[in-house]
This record gives structure tokens, sequence and C-alpha cells, in this order.
């Protein structure tokens, strides 16, 4: 019997990479999970992605430190408060400059070092917050980058970005974890964490996750400090 295939999956610990991860292992490959710590505000995420990696029997879980506190821009990453009056149409102050650039970066890296030619990351351009690394022309971009950056993809084994929630909406993702038999509750969201190990209940990323299990008529499991 042949070992399945590797990928390696970008590992948050939020509603969406826990979705995709699950995506990955319904897909039949063998899930290399790799989560960032890079110095972030809600470091209890990472705790959350640990939990995930372990429920989806991942063969191997990174956390890589990568300090962007160092460069800040964000309010992520630096001492900027993160904005609480709901989701606007302008790119807000919680995106992290080049993130997902970087953390596909490095996903590649292990994913050509391991053998493995799929990546799994959980982009969602239809309920979030703008940001301009969550869009498909991005995600078709570095996958055409991959292929003229690597030794795998000069000889000739391309690698294949898979962003499996590109078009769904939050609702879908909530109805997605439902049917993967996944439990929402071991995912984070929030920007901001409030005492006692709660959601805030009014960052852009509350508001966005709660909005998802209303709108798909599914209990939230999340304890926020705020009601959205």
């Amino acid at each position: 019997m042949s070992a399945a295939p590797l990928a390696v999956v970008l590992v948050s610990g939020g509603l969406d990479s826990m979705v995709a991860a699950g995506h990955a292992r319904e897909a039949g490959f063998d899930i290399l999970a790799l989560s960032v710590d890079y110095n972030q505000r809600h470091q209890v995420e990472l705790a959350a992605a640990r939990r995930i990696a372990r429920a989806l029997d991942a063969k191997r879980h990174v956390v890589l430190p990568l300090d962007l506190s160092a460069f800040g821009g964000s309010a992520l990453t630096a001492d900027i408060d993160v904005p609480k009056g709901g989701v606007g149409d302008d790119i807000p102050v919680t995106y992290v400059p080049a993130r997902n650039t970087i953390f596909l970066s490095l996903a590649l890296g292990w994913a050509e070092a391991a053998g493995a030619r799929d990546l799994f990351i959980g982009v969602n351009a239809l309920d979030y917050s703008g940001y301009p690394d969550c869009r498909p022309e991005f995600i078709a971009a570095f996958e055409g980058l991959a292929e003229l950056a690597t030794k795998a993809g000069v000889e000739g084994q391309p690698f294949k970005i898979h962003a499996p929630l590109q078009h769904m909406t939050k609702a879908d993702i909530a109805r997605e974890a439902a049917r993967l038999g996944l439990d929402a509750g071991m995912s984070w969201s929030c920007y901001d964490p409030a005492p006692g190990g709660k959601h805030c209940g009014l960052c852009d990323s509350c508001r966005l996750r709660s909005k998802g299990f209303e709108e798909a008529g599914l209990p939230d499991p999340t304890i926020y400090a705020t009601r959205p």
C-alpha cells in the first residue's frame, strides 16, 4: 500500500485554516501543519493551532518563530489599537504587511524540502477584511512564482496552492466545519483577546465569525466578552 501524499497546510488556529486543513485530510493528504509565531497580539491562536493539528492527525506540526513585531506596521504586531467599529471598506490596520506572502514562502520551503507538491491555505475573498493577500489573483501569482523560484519547479515538478475556501462565505465555512466533523470551538479568531480566554466580540474577525454561524443557522461555540 503506497503512502499518502504530503501537503503543507498553514494552520493559524483560526476557523478558516482549520477547515482548509480538514479539506486536505478529506482529499487524502498526510498533513504537515505549519504555524508561525510572529509575536502576534493574539498568541492564544497558537494553542488553537496545536489543538487542530492534533485533531487532524498531522504527521508533523511545526510552530516556527519569526518575530514580525521587529517590523511593526500592523495592529497585530505593534502598539496600535485593534479597530472595534465594524468591518469597513478600507484595508484595516490589522493587515500585517505581506503576511501571506511570507507564510506561503515558508510553507513552500518546507514543501520542497519534504518532497510535498501541495500547499493549503485558508484564505477567503468574500466575507473578509479586504486584505490584498487573500485574493484569487494573489494565489495564482504565488503559484507561478513557486514554479520559477524552486529547484522542483524548474525541474518540472510544479507546486499546487490549494485555497478551498476562496469563494466561500463565512456561513459556508461554518457549514463546512460541521460537514467535516470538526469542532469549531477548537479554533480561535479574535485579534484582541479579552481576559478569561474570551473573544472580544467587536474586532473584525469576531464580527465575521459570529455572522458566519448566525447565517449558517448553526450554534456558535465561541465565548465572547461582548456579543457581536
